[in-house]
């Protein structure tokens, strides 16, 4: 763990050593995600609920989203990047080293520009919540967290599986981006409200509704069907289970497959 702390402190010192400039990216990011906020609003403006779903239970289904795909990204860059590292020959010096591979993929790159946009998921929930009126306790508290960690890791998963497929490309599979980033728009909103085979989809292939919707469902008091509000603890579990099965195939699948380029 000592590695990995000084890893991120050396990659947020890296980003903030033009100030100026990383203080307008991040405002930048924050203004894109303020984009997406307007049309959310724009929406339950002309419909006041979207299925069974108020407007202020949507809104916390889009900042809960907001918040876990930006902590993602910035923890998650160097997935993300993972093709430029096995076009430029960096793997070869990741493999020479003498510490876990994947940990050294995950410290190599970080954007904590993206933690404005967690900054604004948090405020939108905090609205949510309060516009509710649903009552905060401890167990509301750890509820959200293991949410949030099942979450994470799920999206972790799926850019290792992105990052996999580098090994057989070095170019981006932008068809992993059909789940990535479709999978977050659309996941910006209740997944029951979607036909069968998509909520299928977004709950046992790309399991955003077992880590997210399951849970964020009963901290509003407001079940999914078919879940009971005890499974709420339980789902996120599916984040870590995905997460570990990628990281395996990564390994077992990916590195066994990688040529080094010679340099």
């Amino acid at each position: 763990m000592k590695y990995v702390f000084h890893a991120l402190r050396m990659q947020w010192r890296c980003a903030t050593q033009y100030r100026a400039s990383f203080w307008m990216q991040t405002l930048a990011q924050l203004v894109m995600s303020g984009s997406e906020l307007m049309a959310v609003l724009v929406l339950l403006g002309r419909f006041t609920s979207v299925g069974q779903w108020s407007g202020s239970e949507i809104m916390f289904f889009f900042g809960m989203m907001q918040m876990t795909f930006a902590i993602t990204e910035c923890v998650g860059r160097g997935l993300t990047a993972f093709s430029r590292v096995v076009q430029g020959g960096e793997f070869d010096q990741i493999l020479l080293r003498p510490r876990n591979l994947l940990l050294q993929v995950l410290c190599s790159s970080t954007d904590p520009r993206r933690l404005s946009t967690a900054v604004l998921g948090i405020v939108l929930m905090w609205l949510s919540v309060t516009q509710l009126g649903i009552p905060w306790t401890l167990g509301s508290t750890v509820l959200l967290l293991i949410s949030v960690a099942g979450t994470v890791l799920m999206l972790l998963g799926l850019f290792l599986v992105q990052a996999t497929l580098c090994f057989l490309s070095v170019q981006s599979i932008e068809a992993v981006n059909i789940l990535t980033y479709g999978g977050r728009t659309a996941c910006e909103y209740p997944v029951d409200i979607y036909p069968r085979p998509i909520r299928l989809l977004f709950m046992y292939v790309a399991p955003f509704g077992l880590c997210m919707h399951v849970p964020v469902s009963a901290l509003l008091h407001h079940p999914m069907v078919d879940w009971p509000a005890w499974t709420a603890y339980l789902a996120p579990l599916a984040g870590a289970m995905f997460f570990l099965l990628m990281a395996l195939v990564w390994r077992k699948v990916g590195v066994k497959r990688y040529c080094s380029t010679g340099s």
